[in-house]
């Protein structure tokens, strides 16, 4: 499946920015299942320093600094993604749970280490007992991770009602488990944060949905918007993407823009302002098939050459 991501976000502040320095996730990232083959992204006003470079996680991260004085800030990628996602593992095929959480701690490999690193408590991902206890249900003893990891998917996507506005990114999941209601970037470190109170690694995913779904399918929650789901860790198969918002296993309509241990670690745009006070945020995502005529020139988005 070949698709074209259009990521569109907007800052207006109230007054005058004379300076700003940002990074930016908001591009795809190559993967065992998907193919960039083109990435384009405009900043405007247009930066004096434009540089690209893979964060800790590989993910892909553009620097830019805007120098000249500016109410508005407004970062354009367009991408051309194929997709490629191959059927996940059969889940009894997996190894039982309690293996994983043992065999976690005590693999010094370099998948080891760094599965261990999405075992350890984040800041929006902490563990806790209580996470643990509702996440014991999917669990019982001997279970295949997969399997139990699918069935805790599908209890937060059936117990879990979508609601926006009831959350901010300050929202812990152990006040989720209370309310029983939030967004899809919740449903993720919720599901994240029980896993590894069991001892499960698992690492949050940032990305997008295809936006009209093929006919007969149904719209995914999370369309029009960045979305997040999570990817446990299976050892011998590695990570295995789960959607807790939809309930389902990822496929070719959805994208991954980039991973890390929550939403603190892919942020798709963050930075530091001078000036500017109060302001607003506007945030739009399209993903279509790329069609088979050329783009036009409205697509054609080019990057600005760092100077020098």
């Amino acid at each position: 499946m070949q698709l074209r991501v259009s990521h569109v976000t907007a800052y207006s502040y109230e007054g005058p920015v004379s300076v700003s320095h940002d990074e930016a996730r908001v591009t795809p990232r190559a993967t065992a299942s998907q193919r960039v083959e083109r990435t384009h992204v405009l900043v405007e006003p247009t930066p004096t320093v434009l540089v690209t470079h893979p964060d800790y996680f590989g993910n892909v991260v553009h620097f830019f600094t805007v120098e000249e004085s500016h109410e508005t800030l407004t970062v354009t990628s367009v991408s051309d993604v194929e997709v490629t996602r191959a059927a996940p593992p059969p889940p009894a095929l997996t190894p039982e749970w309690e293996r994983v959480r043992d065999l976690v701690r005590a693999d010094t490999s370099r998948d080891g280490l760094r599965a261990l690193e999405f075992l350890l408590d984040s800041p929006h991902a902490p563990s806790s007992p209580e996470l643990a206890e509702y996440a014991a249900v999917s669990f019982p003893r001997g279970r295949p991770v997969l399997e139990g990891a699918i069935d805790l998917m599908r209890r937060i996507h059936a117990e879990f009602a979508y609601e926006q506005g009831v959350t901010s990114i300050a929202t812990a999941p152990a006040e989720v488990l209370v309310s029983r209601r939030g967004v899809c970037q919740d449903f993720a470190h919720l599901e994240l944060a029980m896993l590894r109170s069991l001892g499960i690694p698992a690492r949050y995913v940032s990305g997008v949905i295809r936006t009209l779904p093929p006919p007969g399918k149904p719209r995914l929650v999370g369309a029009d918007a960045t979305h997040a789901w999570l990817a446990v860790y299976c050892p011998g198969f590695g990570y295995v993407d789960l959607d807790p918002t939809n309930g389902t296993i990822p496929g070719e309509d959805h994208v991954t823009v980039a991973w890390g241990r929550d939403f603190g670690d892919v942020s798709p745009l963050r930075g530091v302002i001078l000036g500017g006070g109060p302001h607003q945020l506007a945030v739009s995502v399209d993903v279509a098939p790329v069609s088979a005529t050329p783009p036009s020139p409205e697509d054609r988005v080019a990057a600005p050459e760092p100077p020098g």
